[in-house]
């Protein structure tokens, strides 16, 4: 990338400075590129001389300048210069920028590549609903974000898995079962109450009459024994069936599914609890076991087992991530939680810091929630009271690209207000028609080229040295910063940037389009260079709409 190349240059120039005796022989801290605010100001800057005018004892417009006359040449770029309070800004040259046309076609979707990860071995585990009701819109935002993010950690890189973490372990698999087994029962013409915590959704009616189905009358039981244990199987089977089928349709696959049950079936949650034991972290009190995390800093203790001698999720997920990071030897681990999670958080990073994890190996995302409307008109959401809006209809409505898009559209820490009847508009103001029309019309641009009389719409031979244009360039600038942007996300895990930059992209694409004619027949040898320019837009564009898992139309 070229900032990349740039910081190399500014690194070079301060070293031979200090060689020179124009820079003190002092620590360089860590030369970091950005770019400026203000279009004018260039392309990439670097505020270097301001950090070291302290420990420097210096004017920082000085620096800059000292730094500027030992910079190393660049074909890419034309123009530097120094500016108050203290930044050297950089100006890309346009015929280098033109040039890059070409390294975009001939990288295809590899562009987008940023050599962060270093093959660094990474899981994303993400949605991990329970298995006792169909997903909701909020499961689906953190299926958006999940699987763009390890999309974009592998170009980034990384070696990545996927999993999906569901329990059918614990007192909601419990009760889960209870609800299922009064719902079967009714059908049959018992009185059989739901539980007072049982599911009340009408799904659970929809699952008791599958169970009939299957099994007939041979599940019912003598009054007041407790539920077969297969019964409560099947459901969750079920269950698990609608959530694997809601996430294809989404576009939306793991590598693994794990079973909360694997935790004691194979020994985690025995040996993590002998490692906190060893460490003096476990205490009996009370009637139950504690995780004792106020010796590591916090508040209060946690319990780890109930007086019931039931595991808590704590204690469960202490056993999960022992298993992620020695026994699947993750290097890193993300989980995206929802909101209600926030509690569970600290405890959880405490106990991998325990076990010799360190922090910034574990990363923990927690989600705000999705309000759905349809125009003013606000949708709730309760699994509980059985006005549940589910995913499926989500989808079924706005459709799986508008589903992933506007999940996408805010930060993990921020609500999201999801507005179907926007989603479904075809107009400039649904941003997901927006920036998928700007695929349809290229496609359209390279189908009239082959029609007209340049022959064809093999771009190829485009000499891309004609693109001399405000607008060419402005697209171009906006083509390269794709590859930054992996990168950035790669190291924030906030992919909520890639719908920002798919529509700054399209409007990039659309004033081109607006003031460059891209086929004229009287003028062959620039309308060949702008095909190229627009595949080469097309290409980036695909790219970014495939990070986002969405799906690249020719037409609309």
């Amino acid at each position: 990338m070229i900032k990349d190349e740039i910081a190399r240059m500014v690194e070079e120039a301060a070293t031979r400075a200090q060689e020179a005796g124009e820079l003190p022989a002092i620590a360089l801290p860590e030369i970091v590129i950005e770019r400026p605010q203000r279009s004018e100001h260039g392309d990439y800057a670097t505020s270097l001389p301001l950090r070291l005018a302290r420990a420097a004892q210096a004017n920082p417009l000085d620096l800059g300048q000292a730094l500027v006359r030992r910079l190393p040449p660049s074909d890419a770029v034309e123009r530097v210069e120094v500016l108050p309070p203290g930044f050297v800004n950089f100006h890309l040259s346009e015929s280098w920028l033109a040039r890059q046309v070409d390294a975009v076609l001939e990288a295809g979707a590899a562009f987008a590549q940023a050599p962060v990860g270093q093959g660094q071995k990474v899981q994303v585990e993400f949605v991990s609903a329970n298995p006792t009701g169909p997903l909701h819109a909020g499961n689906g935002r953190w299926a958006a974000l999940g699987s763009t993010l390890a999309r974009v950690l592998q170009a980034a890189g990384y070696r990545v898995e996927t999993e999906y973490y569901f329990n059918d372990a614990g007192s909601q698999v419990d009760v889960f079962a209870r609800t299922l087994y009064a719902r079967y029962q009714q059908l049959f013409g018992r009185e059989a109450p739901v539980p007072e915590d049982g599911y009340v959704g009408s799904y659970m009616v929809d699952l008791a009459e599958q169970a009939r189905e299957r099994f007939g009358e041979a599940m019912l039981r003598p009054q007041g024994e407790p539920a077969p244990e297969e019964l409560g199987r099947f459901g969750m089977e079920q269950v698990m069936d609608w959530i694997r089928r809601d996430l294809t349709d989404l576009g939306v696959h793991f590598d693994h599914w794990y079973r909360e049950q694997t935790v004691y079936d194979a020994g985690h949650f025995d040996k993590v609890m002998a490692l906190l034991r060893e460490k003096g972290l476990i205490v009996e009190r009370e009637g139950a076991v504690w995780f004792a995390t106020s010796q590591l800093g916090a508040d209060k203790d946690e319990v780890v087992v109930r007086s019931s001698n039931l595991p808590t999720y704590l204690a469960t997920d202490i056993g999960y991530h022992y298993d992620k990071f020695f026994v699947r030897d993750f290097h890193r681990v993300i989980d995206i939680w929802g909101a209600d999670h926030q509690g569970h958080v600290r405890p959880l990073q405490l106990a991998a810091e325990a076990m010799g994890i360190q922090p910034e190996r574990l990363n923990i995302i927690i989600g705000q929630l999705v309000t759905l409307r349809r125009g003013e008109e606000v949708l709730k959401i309760s699994k509980r009271s059985g006005d549940i809006i589910t995913l499926r209809e989500v989808m079924d409505e706005v459709g799986r690209d508008a589903c992933l898009f506007f999940f996408l559209s805010r930060s993990a820490d921020a609500a999201i207000d999801f507005d179907l009847e926007l989603a479904k508009r075809q107009s400039a103001e649904n941003p997901v028609y927006y920036v998928q029309y700007a695929h349809a019309r290229i496609a359209g641009i390279l189908n009239h080229a082959g029609e007209s009389a340049l022959g064809g719409g093999d771009v190829a031979g485009g000499d891309t040295s004609l693109l001399t244009h405000p607008a060419e360039l402005a697209l171009i600038r906006k083509m390269l910063l794709l590859p930054e942007l992996v990168e950035t996300i790669a190291r924030t895990l906030e992919p909520h940037h890639l719908p920002y930059y798919a529509q700054d992209l399209a409007t990039a694409f659309h004033d081109f389009y607006e003031k460059c004619r891209v086929v004229d027949d009287d003028s062959p040898e620039l309308s060949r260079a702008r095909l190229k320019l627009v595949a080469a837009a097309q290409s980036v564009l695909a790219t970014t709409l495939g990070l986002m898992g969405m799906s690249t139309p020719d037409r609309m």
